[in-house]
């Protein structure tokens, strides 16, 4: 069985950056597609960022030019570098991995934008 463990979330304050980290227990390059989504009280799960099997990184508009996602294939875990966080991104962050139909999830990861 896949899993997907998530770590880095935490309180930060508007402006400011966190790393999340995801260790995958399969070779990651295994995957159709390895990324983020994020689920916010009373809302649906959305996607965040992602890389594809063609090797392109895809981000939603919303965090486009503030996230980073980034991979250490050595270590089968994925990144997302946020700054500039905004109190919309306060969320709970779940790593994501499918091969065809087949779709992993992390337990996810608290993230809270306050001051």
């Amino acid at each position: 069985q896949v899993q997907l463990v998530e770590s880095g979330g935490g309180l930060v304050q508007p402006g400011g950056s966190l790393t999340l980290s995801c260790v995958v227990s399969e070779n990651i390059f295994n995957f159709n597609a390895v990324g983020w989504y994020r689920q916010a009280p009373g809302k649906e799960r959305e996607f965040v960022a992602r890389f594809t099997a063609e090797e392109t990184k895809d981000y939603a508009d919303s965090v486009k030019d503030r996230f980073t996602i980034s991979r250490d294939g050595a270590r089968n875990t994925v990144y997302l570098r946020m700054r500039n966080l905004k109190p919309d991104d306060m969320a709970v962050y779940f790593c994501h991995a499918n091969i065809m139909s087949r779709h992993y999830w992390g337990q996810g990861t608290q993230v809270t934008v306050s001051s």
